[in-house]
Formats: structure tokens, sequence, C-alpha cells
């Protein structure tokens, strides 16, 4: 079975900056693309940085030039860095992985793919930018 066990959330000031982690195991082929997707109370799921089986990266505008997406050469950890921390950035962050070779074609062209394009979920960590 896969599993995605994120870390690294809690409080910060706004301006502030904070890195979230992300451990998948049980995955037989390497080929998978991994995101963040973020949730605040009383809105959808919306996505926030992606990076693809060709470690090809997508971000939404509204993280654009203070999130990074990454993942350690083995592929078995990803990572967001976050800085320039907003009020606005609070929400349950969730890592997410598929195999599929949509969710490439979608992030190569810069793209960010929906929630229902991945299959497999982390139980999500909390972020809240708050003075």
């Amino acid at each position: 079975d896969v599993q995605l066990v994120e870390s690294g959330g809690g409080l910060v000031q706004p301006g502030g900056s904070l890195r979230l982690s992300c451990t998948a195991s049980g995955y037989t082929n390497s080929r998978y693309s991994m995101g963040w997707f973020r949730q605040a109370p009383g809105k959808e799921r919306e996505g926030v940085a992606f990076i693809d089986a060709d470690r090809s990266t997508s971000y939404a505008d509204s993280v654009k030039g203070r999130f990074t997406i990454s993942q350690d050469n083995a592929r078995n950890t990803l990572y967001l860095q976050m800085t320039s921390l907003k009020p606005e950035d609070t929400g349950v962050y969730y890592c997410a992985a598929d195999p599929s070779e949509h969710i490439v074609t979608l992030v190569r062209a810069g793209l960010v793919p929906w929630a229902d394009d991945f299959g497999d979920w982390g139980q999500g960590t909390q972020v809240t930018v708050s003075s």
C-alpha cells in the first residue's frame, strides 16, 4: 500500500518561513508525480505546487515566487519550502501522489492539476499564519 506522511506544519508569523515534508512509501514504480494541496476552513481544496515524474514543476499563481517544491534524489521525500507567508496561506496542507501521465502533461504545461487527478493522499498537516 502507498503511504504518504506529512510533517513540518505549525504556527508562524506573517512574513515567516516554514518547510513541509512528505515521505512516500509503497510505490513499486518510480515514475509518479507529487504535489501539495491546501484547504482552508469552508473552502475547496486547492492546488499549491507540483513536481511531475520528469521533475518539471508548476505553482499556483498565489504562491509563485514564495513557495518552492523539491524532492530528494531518491524521490522518497517531497518538500515545500514556504517563505513570505501570509495569513491567507493558512490551512491544512496535503501531500498527494499519482502515477498518471495526465498529471505530467499538466505540470509540463505549467498548469495546476485538480485534486481529482490524484489517487494517493497524506493525512494533512496544519499551517497557521498569524500574529
